[in-house]
């Protein structure tokens, strides 16, 4: 894995001083002279927490604006691993532990998922990971099972390489199933509870894969 350089950090770390700033200052501006009886610390804490990510998602979504994760391999010392870098500093310092965890509701995630810039198509819900929200694709009436990951990043040693996840309609993904970068899954496909789908596999619509590494193991209906 690449260091992650002192120019990146003072970036994320500035974008940072500016959520925390904004997110109190619009605490104090929006509650600071209601009457909040005997609970009045703990109701600002735990709106300064909410409106402190509101502004994070605000402002990670501008910075993407600025500068946004392109698809292929990123060179050392580029635009784009800068980019990357600090993306990686969101998730690490910020986006972990509301999408790592099972503290959310399922449907107040994909809330999450959407504001991180997600493309999810109507009633697609998941009880998983996306640890690339931004190059995640993922059409309607698809799930995502509890504790599936699916990611857009490659990291190899020094080499680091950005592909989308491309999820079609109507399709299901297992628990715990890993799909990796790259991956393009069609319509109604089935993707086995535990499987991991290896980087760039091309999953057909109505196919059902799994295993370790995920194979396929029907086709679709009337093919097999």
């Amino acid at each position: 894995m690449r260091t992650i350089k002192g120019r990146e950090i003072a970036c994320f770390l500035s974008l940072l001083a500016l959520i925390l700033l904004a997110g109190v200052g619009s605490t104090a501006l929006l509650l600071g002279r209601l009457p909040l009886g005997d609970f009045r610390g703990v109701l600002l804490l735990l709106a300064g927490v909410v409106l402190s990510y509101l502004w994070a998602f605000l402002v990670y979504r501008l910075f993407l604006l600025a500068m946004p994760l392109r698809e292929g391999p990123v060179a050392p010392g580029t635009r784009d691993e800068f980019a990357a870098n600090v993306n990686i500093l969101f998730y690490l310092m910020l986006f972990n532990s509301l999408i790592r965890t099972h503290f959310l509701p399922v449907p107040l995630l994909r809330l999450v998922y959407l504001a991180l810039g997600a493309r999810l198509g109507a009633n697609t819900y998941s009880a998983g990971v996306l640890l690339d929200p931004p190059l995640t694709r993922i059409g309607a009436n698809t799930i995502i099972g509890h504790d599936a990951a699916i990611f857009a990043h490659v990291i190899e040693g020094q080499r680091m390489e950005l592909k989308a996840v491309t999820i079609g309609d109507g399709a299901t993904i297992g628990a715990t199933a890993v799909v990796m970068a790259g991956v393009s899954i069609g319509d109604g496909a089935i993707v086995s509870a535990g499987a991991v789908v290896v980087k760039d596999s091309q999953i057909g619509a109505g196919e059902v894969w799994g295993g370790i590494p995920a194979r396929r193991l029907k086709g679709p209906a009337g093919a097999d």
